[in-house]
């Protein structure tokens, strides 16, 4: 799959997969940022991609992140890059929030999360008053039916 791709700073590199059997790319941060307690930051990624057609960009924390930079996490888990962000201003931003009690840098350069490209398709919606199914009682409701079938 080819992917169209703009550097903001070609000094630094461009995002690589570490081994052939990764599915997740490194992104490295453009600049030097100071995340206090408390705080939500945005970690620019050097980069604007052009998400191919059929498939959205996930962002996510690499899984060394928590030990290299405890208090620091991703805070709905996971980001989404749409489609259609691509202008030349869309740099892709890596949102990350510090649950610790100190400030935490993260350096220019830095391996920080990771992009995964995951294929989608826009559903069309048909609206009906009822749907067929036996209701399962809402959040949590799987942990009730392992209990019953033990």
């Amino acid at each position: 799959m080819q992917v169209k791709i703009k550097r903001i700073d070609t000094t630094l590199s461009l995002p690589v997969y570490k081994t052939t059997g990764s599915v997740g790319f490194d992104l490295v941060t453009r600049e030097t940022t100071v995340i206090n307690p408390g705080e939500i930051a945005r970690i620019p990624s050097n980069v604007v991609v052009q998400t191919p057609v059929g498939y959205m960009l996930l962002l996510t924390m690499r899984s060394s992140t928590p030990v290299k930079k405890p208090g620091l996490i991703k805070p709905h888990a996971i980001g989404v890059v749409d489609q259609d962000y691509c202008g030349p201003d869309d740099e892709i931003r890596f949102q990350v929030q510090n649950v610790s009690n100190v400030p935490i840098i993260v350096e220019r350069g830095e391996q920080i999360g990771q992009g995964i490209f995951v294929k989608v398709e826009q559903a069309e919606f048909e609206e009906l008053t009822e749907l067929a199914g036996v209701s399962r009682g809402g959040f949590g409701s799987t942990d009730e039916i392992v209990k019953s079938d033990e």
